[in-house]
C-alpha cells in the first residue's frame, strides 16, 4: 500500500508526527541568540519512514520540508511539515500484492514544546489519513473521493539522543491508525487490513536555518 502524507489543501505530507520535527524546528529557534524578538521561525530539510504494524511494512517519508516557529520566552511552538507522496506494498493474506497511496491530513495546528534549557523537543499533530490511490494484483481499484479515517490519529513525537539543534537529527513516535470510513466496497477490506495500534514513525531533521 502506499501511505502517507498531505496537509489538507496541500499535496504532499504533514505529518503530523510531523510534529516532531516542528518541534525541532522550534529547538533551533530557542537556540537563536537572545534579541528584542519573542519568535524565531526555523526550516529544516526532512526525511523518515513510517512502519505499519499490522502488515508489516515500511513506507519512506521525504525529503520534504520543515517550518517551526518557536516563542523565545515559553518554549511553545507551532508547525508546518510538507513531504511529497510515499508509497507502501505488501501481500494481502500472503498471497495479493496490494499498493496504496494515501495522504496525511493535518487536522489543526501542530503544537509542541522545546525545553529551552536542554533542547528536548515533543510535538503532537491530529492527522487524517486519506487513501488516494490502489492497485491489487497490478490493477487500479477505484477509490472514492473522501476515503479516509473515520476520524483523525494522534501522532506525537519526541527528539531522539543524539539529537541537537543545530544539526537536527531523529523524532520518532508512535501512532494508531483509526478505522476507515466513506471508501465504499474497500471500507470493510480497508478495516480488515490497516487500522490499529503500535505504528512507527521516525523523522530526521538535517542542519536547520533560520528565516525569520
Amino acid at each position: 500500500m502506499t501511505t502517507f502524507v498531505r496537509l489538507r489543501g496541500v499535496r504532499g505530507m504533514t505529518i503530523t508526527a510531523l510534529s516532531g520535527l516542528l518541534a525541532a524546528g522550534a529547538i533551533l529557534a530557542a537556540a537563536a541568540p537572545a534579541s528584542a524578538q519573542t519568535t524565531v521561525t526555523v526550516k529544516y530539510p526532512v526525511t523518515g519512514s513510517t512502519l505499519l504494524e499490522k502488515v508489516d511494512a515500511t513506507a519512506a517519508l521525504g525529503p520534504g520540508t520543515l517550518k517551526s516557529t518557536v516563542d523565545l520566552s515559553n518554549g511553545k511552538l507551532t508547525a508546518s511539515l510538507t513531504l511529497p507522496p510515499a508509497s507502501v506494498s505488501f501481500e494481502e493474506l500472503n498471497l495479493v500484492p496490494v499498493t496504496a497511496t494515501t495522504a496525511f491530513i493535518n487536522d489543526g495546528a501542530t503544537t509542541g514544546t522545546v525545553n529551552l534549557d536542554t533542547g528536548a523537543v515533543t510535538t503532537t499533530s491530529h492527522i487524517t489519513l486519506q487513501v488516494t490511490s490502489l492497485t491489487v494484483a497490478g490493477l487500479p481499484v477505484p477509490v472514492p473521493n473522501g476515503c479516509e479515517s473515520a476520524h483523525p490519529a494522534t501522532v506525537t513525537v519526541n527528539s531522539q539522543p543524539g539529537f541537537t539543534i543545530v544539526n537536527g537529527g531523529s523524532l520518532s513516535g508512535t501512532y494508531t491508525v483509526p478505522p476507515f470510513a466513506h471508501c465504499g466496497l474497500l471500507t470493510p477490506v480497508l478495516n480488515l487490513t490497516i487500522p490499529g495500534p503500535g505504528n512507527t514513525i521516525t523523522l530526521k531533521l538535517g542542519k536547520a536555518k533560520v528565516v525569520s
